[in-house]
């Protein structure tokens, strides 16, 4: 595969993090809210503290498997595409090498190269690698964009742990009346966070980001918590 160009020279790019980035900060928020909303659904059906502690490490346990597999088998697919549009490409080059580079031309033209330059980027870039230039220019294939399923799933399980640890760890230091209230302030407070260190990565905007996971993630676990004490409530 070609080097990207943030590689060649130095340069940050917030498109090269794309990965990893997307996949590691959705696995944490989903084990900081789905741990978080687990715990306090079942605090709020007043169980005991053991039993909001056995439904966290549970939560974060099957969490970060099942992250992990969808994860891997979802980015495999992709991979699977890539590939099969690899190797379409490289028997076409083999096939008409000519054609390809008429291709090649007509996609530098496309973007606002007079004829004869395109030419000479075309033949130019194929004396460095003629399958790659056309994976990067025709099907956007490049080093920063290419699936890699091994990396994705480790990102998600990795990072639903330890999103998933925060809520555990806060109800293990609270007293039990509290432990509704300290889940969620903390889960809220993380959840800020997270959103804002996700933004910052990619270059977004924080505020949006900041308000998006707060909301959402406020609205799961009063969803939870209602849940857990209607159960309450009916089986008392």
């Amino acid at each position: 595969m070609p080097t990207s160009h943030s590689a060649a020279h130095g340069e940050a790019h917030f498109l090269t993090r794309i990965g990893w980035l997307r996949a590691a900060v959705l696995g944490a928020n989903d084990g900081l809210l789905s741990t978080s909303s687990l715990m306090v659904g079942v605090a709020a059906a007043a169980a005991a503290p053991g039993q909001i502690i056995l439904t966290g490490v549970a939560g974060i346990a099957a969490g970060a498997m099942a992250m992990a597999a969808g994860e891997y088998v979802s980015v495999s697919s992709q991979a699977d595409s890539e590939n099969a549009d690899i190797e379409r490409e490289r028997r076409e080059h083999l096939a008409d090498p000519e054609y390809e580079r008429r291709e090649l031309v007509a996609i530098y033209v496309d973007r606002g190269l007079p004829h004869p330059l395109a030419e000479q980027v075309a033949d130019a870039l194929s004396e460095n690698g003629a399958l790659e230039a056309h994976l990067r220019d025709e099907l956007g294939i490049s080093d920063h964009s290419i699936a890699r399923p091994a990396q994705a799933a480790i990102a998600s399980a990795a990072s639903f742990v330890t999103g998933g640890i925060v809520p555990l760890l806060t109800v293990l230091l609270v007293a039990e009346a509290s432990a509704i209230w300290a889940i969620s302030a903390v889960a809220i407070f993380a959840l800020a966070l997270l959103g804002a260190a996700g933004a910052k990565a990619g270059g977004a905007p924080l505020a949006a980001a900041i308000v998006r996971v707060v909301l959402f993630g406020s609205l799961a676990m009063a969803t939870t918590a209602g849940v857990g004490r209607i159960f309450h409530v009916a089986a008392g």
